[in-house]
């Protein structure tokens, strides 16, 4: 019998076999907590576009309106 996977000749795979050192997360592993432990509590906000692109937006919509009324 193969101590490392639990398999053996006659059998094959054991159920038994020992999965111990493979690091898996067993059945109560619980996602939400493994994120607050990795990434903190801090959530993220979005900051959204900045005031300047805003502007930088509408001056050009207006460039763009007064070339073509000048026609």
């Amino acid at each position: 019998m193969c101590p490392e996977c639990g398999s053996d000749e006659n059998t094959g795979w054991s159920d038994a076999a020992k999965a111990d050192g493979l690091g898996l997360p067993d059945d109560s592993f619980d996602y939400d907590e493994f994120v607050k432990r990795e990434f903190g509590n801090e959530e993220t906000k979005p900051t959204g576009i900045h005031w300047f692109w805003w502007i930088v937006a509408v001056v050009v919509l207006l460039a763009f309106l007064f070339l073509w009324v000048g026609r």
